[in-house]
């Protein structure tokens, strides 16, 4: 993503653009039924998605490689933690399991993403200590 072209606002990044997807689904699903209900559970999981884009923005606002690409693996981990809320609602009830595995898909997706560019970010930290 940071490739050949320099990325010149965080908006322009596909990782920051499915952190945002992810994020509105995860929030449509959980204001319906049951889980609307359940306060803890939608309340971890909107701070665990929110977190996700919120993060690559931050990373990638501070302007070091290095800061971003430590704020790439929070962002990546905070996606493991949507996941695991994620299979939580479905054992709960609250999703079934089309849905869930829509949702996880797309979570899944949004990692990979982020692992590329923290990969990306990784080289261009590595080469700009080299010279």
């Amino acid at each position: 993503e940071m490739g050949a072209r320099t990325i010149g606002q965080f908006e322009e990044l596909i990782a920051w653009q499915r952190g945002m997807d992810l994020a509105v689904r995860v929030h449509e699903l959980s204001r319906a039924g049951e889980w609307a209900r359940d306060f803890v559970l939608r309340d971890q999981i909107h701070r665990s998605v929110i977190s996700v884009p919120a993060n690559i923005a931050e990373g990638y606002e501070r302007g070091s490689r290095a800061e971003f690409h430590r704020f790439l693996m929070i962002a990546k981990g905070s996606c493991g933690e949507t996941r695991t809320h994620l299979h939580l609602a479905h054992r709960f009830g609250y999703l079934d399991t089309d849905t869930t595995t829509e949702a996880l898909h797309s979570a899944e997706e949004v990692s990979r993403i982020i692992s590329k560019l923290q990969s990306s970010v990784a080289r261009q930290r590595d080469a700009a200590k080299r010279k």
